[in-house]
């Protein structure tokens, strides 16, 4: 049976790299909407210029164009036994049009469909925010509680220099948890409603989370 996956959590909790590890798994794609952004501008097709025009300008590119771009990425063939989205939805517009469009892409198709939340306590998120830090060559990150690299300020890939970003701090952070408690926690709730939600504990290694999560997907 078909397999549609979706991760909702807070920043820092932890999707991104259990998103990754899923899609060898499973062999189906992770659909991260940035990357499907960027691929869709650089392809130069006739939704990427719009899209780039909005990103030039420093805004936010509109909902139904988001839609409309992972509405045709979903519609390709290696999405045919599954995929696993990343970043879509974060708000309650976006969850009716992915209903949308999948009902437009399965029909009357029965399909597995789960929503996985990752449940952290907000100091462990901070912590993991504060400390973490990426290569800036090739993008590994790193924690420097959790996942310290062996060399000091080194990625153990191909030893390029670690940096943290500069919104990786207490402020920035609090900030950001704000926009997602009032934007996208009400999903949540959304999907428990349709009895499709799963919650894991995200706190702990990767080793440990990837367990849990296997136990709610497989």
């Amino acid at each position: 049976m078909k397999k549609e996956l979706i991760f909702l959590g807070p920043p820092a909790c932890g999707k991104g790299t259990q998103t990754n590890r899923l899609a060898e798994h499973f062999g189906f794609p992770h659909i991260d909407t940035g990357s499907l952004l960027r691929a869709e501008i650089a392809s130069g097709s006739e939704n990427g210029n719009i899209a780039k025009q909005f990103i030039d300008k420093g805004q936010l590119v509109p909902v139904w164009l988001v839609g409309d771009i992972i509405k045709a990425r979903l519609s390709q063939d290696d999405c045919k036994d599954g995929f696993i989205l990343d970043g879509f939805p974060r708000s309650m517009e976006q969850a009716e049009m992915l209903e949308t469009i999948r009902e437009h892409i399965d029909g009357d198709n029965e399909v597995d469909f789960r929503a996985t939340y990752f449940d952290v306590d907000m100091h462990v998120l901070i912590s993991r925010i504060v400390n973490r830090r990426s290569c800036t060559n090739c993008g590994e990150i790193y924690n420097l509680k959790t996942k310290a690299p062996k060399v000091e300020g080194k990625c153990d890939i191909c030893g390029g220099e670690l940096t943290q970003r500069k919104d990786d701090n207490e402020e920035t952070a609090h900030a950001r948890f704000d926009t997602y408690f009032r934007e996208t926690a009400p999903l949540i709730d959304y999907y428990k409603n349709k009895n499709v939600l799963f919650t894991i504990n995200a706190d702990g290694t990767i080793d440990e989370v990837w367990k849990r999560l296997l136990k709610v997907v497989e």
